[in-house]
């Protein structure tokens, strides 16, 4: 009979174990155990890595207990960032920022490190009209002015891009094509080099979208966009007109959201997606959408997921007609 005791006591004391095991577990529950690593595929100060900074700043308040880390990690037009996020573990602690067209139009036109069947999508919150900006003191005022140019001197007037079959750079390859000119294609890490380098006039013009121009309440804007590639104006700049409107049928722009590496559970998805479309329902995200100048276009993961093949079957048209490398 001593067995029974020895037995009893091996109960009570496994549920005192369990008991006291219980609430540690709960308080290192997603997303508390650990700071959320959000991956940004081109340099700091884009539209990109503003957007992100922005909203995990509000995000903290709908996931409680969550701490985000920005990490920057440019590189090969978004790739380096994509099989930095492919790789990671599924399990909540790292998410990723998705840029279109480089997040497929970059499987066009090479083979890439990264699967796209390897990330899901959480959700798309930003679609930016891509854009031609010039220095305010720039001698253009339209894009004939500058298709004139082009023309009496080819090769010879530089166009930044945020890399190589970003919106950006597939938005001067149309343009090219649409207009007969050539440029020379000047690529960057980022939308925030770009700027740089037109700001300081080391490029002719940038190719930036609407939103990174940073023209809004500004008496006397150091740079002005000469037309966006929207499909029709954008309301807070409704004096920018389209290419489309300029003679040029040219429509390109830059969709701008998260993803998280594919094995990710399905709760911490949808809770990490409805905790953003939270955020982007408050007045204080409404101000910031001003003061950041950004075009929302929120989207749930699966829908903007399932949008991606007529993208993909687009830029393949694009590649065939005229490739951009």
């Amino acid at each position: 009979m001593s067995h029974v005791p020895r037995l009893t006591r091996r109960g009570v004391l496994a549920g005192g174990i369990a008991a006291f095991a219980a609430p540690a577990l709960a308080q290192t529950a997603w997303p508390a155990a650990r700071p959320i690593e959000v991956i940004v595929g081109f340099a700091p100060g884009g539209g990109t890595d503003v957007m992100v900074r922005a909203l995990t700043q509000l995000l903290v308040a709908e996931l409680p207990g969550a701490n985000f880390v920005v990490v920057n990690r440019p590189g090969a037009g978004g790739e380096t960032a994509y099989v930095a996020l492919q790789g990671a573990r599924p399990d909540g602690y790292t998410i990723g920022t998705i840029n279109t067209p480089g997040y497929v139009s970059l499987g066009v036109e090479r083979r890439v490190r990264y699967d796209r069947a390897r990330i899901r999508l959480i959700a798309r919150l930003v679609d930016d009209p891509s854009a031609f900006v010039v220095h305010r003191d720039a001698p253009w005022r339209t894009l004939a002015d500058l298709v004139e140019a082009a023309k009496r001197r080819p090769g010879t007037i530089s166009v930044g891009s945020s890399g190589v079959g970003t919106d950006d750079h597939l938005g001067l390859t149309l343009f090219q094509a649409a207009s007969g000119t050539e440029f020379i294609h000047a690529p960057f890490a980022g939308s925030g080099p770009v700027r740089n380098a037109v700001l300081a006039r080391h490029i002719d013009i940038a190719g930036l979208n609407l939103g990174e121009i940073g023209m809004l309440n500004q008496d006397n804007p150091v740079l002005r966009p000469l037309a966006g590639m929207g499909e029709r104006r954008w309301e807070l700049m409704p004096e920018v007109p389209t290419f489309r409107e300029e003679g040029f049928d040219v429509v390109m722009t830059s969709e701008r959201g998260l993803g998280a590496p594919r094995g990710v559970p399905d709760e911490i998805a949808t809770r990490m997606q409805d905790a953003i479309a939270r955020v982007i329902a408050k007045p204080e995200w409404a101000e910031k959408v001003r003061q950041l100048e950004l075009p929302m276009a929120f989207l749930p993961g699966a829908a903007w997921e399932a949008a991606m093949p007529a993208q993909e079957a687009r830029y393949r048209r694009i590649w065939e007609a005229t490739p951009w490398q």
